[in-house]
């Protein structure tokens, strides 16, 4: 099958998972906008989805996205690698057009993996997991997402980690934003600095308000529940 076997496909592969990340990422976002404004409106947020089963259904498609991301980037950098063979042991010249995003994905890519388990013990284990197995014992209920962000993010140490991490993300997107489009034959000369301007902007604002959020709860501007 080409998309597992070309190169091309792979390429392919990996832009249509980043894509449906991005997407989920905008649909995390705006469900956080809630937590600015009211307790109350994002536990109401957090108990629509619990462990109903769309939220299961989407949990594991998520995760299989994921994975596939990641599993297809070590799989296009060891073919990268294969390809420039001892070249990539010699000194080349750095050009302005090539982006140090660009040249260190895999890096960014490990950070946010790493972020990434970090933001699944703190929420979705204590909320969605939790839910699922009954777990008794914890500091709030698995529903009560808003208590596990006041928890979480006014603990300094994991508000820096994940200002660190949200930062990882904007390299990451702001560079696989446009890749995505000119690998998926969206993009040419006119609209490369096109799509480079519009995955800045949008990513900035995405990361913008997820740490906006983690800042707000850090310095005690969060809401009240009501």
């Amino acid at each position: 099958m080409w998309l597992i076997n070309s190169p091309i496909g792979r390429k392919v592969v990996m832009s249509v998972t980043g894509i449906c990340l991005i997407l989920f990422l905008t649909f995390h976002c705006a469900m956080n906008v809630a937590a600015f404004f009211s307790g109350d409106a994002y536990n109401t947020v957090c108990e629509f989805l619990g462990t109903n089963w769309y939220a299961l259904v989407g949990t594991a498609g998520l995760a299989f996205l994921a994975v596939c991301h990641i599993v297809y980037a070590f799989i296009l950098t060891a073919q990268n690698r294969r390809a420039r063979g001892n070249n990539r042991y010699e000194v080349t010249a750095s050009y302005d057009k090539v982006s140090w995003a660009s040249k260190n994905m895999l890096v960014l890519g490990l950070i946010i993996a790493i972020g990434l388990l970090l933001h699944l013990f703190n929420f979705w284990y204590n909320m969605m997991f939790a839910e699922l197995v009954g777990m008794e014992g914890l500091a709030h209920a698995p529903a009560d997402g808003f208590a596990w962000i006041v928890d979480t993010f006014q603990n300094p140490v994991f508000s820096v980690l994940y200002l660190v991490w949200f930062v990882a993300i904007w390299f990451h997107l702001t560079h696989g934003f446009w890749s995505a489009m000119q690998t998926m034959g969206w993009s040419g000369k006119t609209w490369l600095q096109r799509w480079q301007l519009i995955g800045c902007v949008y990513v900035t604002i995405l990361m913008a308000v997820f740490a906006l959020l983690v800042i707000s709860f850090w310095f005690g501007f969060a809401p009240s529940m009501a």
